[in-house]
């Protein structure tokens, strides 16, 4: 079963259309049972991280996204759905975030248009099956104006330049999380979410 997290703020439809147009029928819960219950699970947002991880602790949601990545089910974070998996973010002060990934989030440079908001390209500097069938430096849509800065680059496999370069996509073991939109990425954006769906199944 598919579990995609409805927290209160995340980019809920358009993450389950994206998922229904490839053939899956994802249940969208709040219940930590359900997200426990999952072989699979997506986490979606839009938003600040720091209001986002409060949501998830109210809700009993933080220690089951935690469960499920412990015990190696597939899981993909969209957005906020990857900076909330780091130590902590600058968004609202140093807020607290889940720990899962080490690392931190941090703002833009001064100087930059934030958020980011429009396509920009990701280079793949790892390569990983969620890339099957994506060409390097394929575009992807973004809106934000924090990045996550993980401590360990190894798990780094996408980079984006915004300023600088920065961290677009990490995946390790059962881990895959975007700091884009795939769900409003067109072609390459649906095939992301295909491709993890075959890792989910093991292929």
């Amino acid at each position: 079963m598919l579990a995609i997290i409805d927290y209160g703020a995340g980019n809920i439809r358009s993450v389950v259309n994206a998922f229904r147009a490839l053939g899956a029928e994802p249940l969208v819960s709040n219940r930590p049972q359900d997200i426990l219950k999952a072989t699979t699970v997506v986490l979606p947002g839009v938003g600040a991280a720091g209001a986002t991880v409060k949501s998830l602790n109210e809700q009993g949601l933080s220690e089951a996204i935690s469960r499920v990545i412990e015990d190696g089910r597939p899981f993909f974070g969209i957005c906020i759905g990857l900076q909330v998996l780091l130590d902590s973010t600058e968004e609202g002060g140093d807020e607290k975030c889940l720990g899962i990934i080490h690392g931190k989030v941090v703002k833009f440079p001064a100087g930059l248009k934030v958020p980011q908001m429009g396509w920009n390209q990701v280079k793949q500097v790892k390569p990983h099956k969620i890339f099957n069938g994506i060409p390097d430096n394929a575009n992807f849509y973004f809106v934000h104006s924090y990045y996550a800065v993980p401590d360990d680059p190894d798990v780094v496999t996408g980079i984006t330049e915004y300023g600088k370069p920065f961290c677009s996509m990490i995946a390790y073991d059962n881990v895959i999380a975007a700091q884009f939109h795939p769900e409003k990425s067109g072609e390459y954006g649906l095939k992301m979410y295909a491709n993890f769906l075959k890792l989910a199944k093991g292929a």
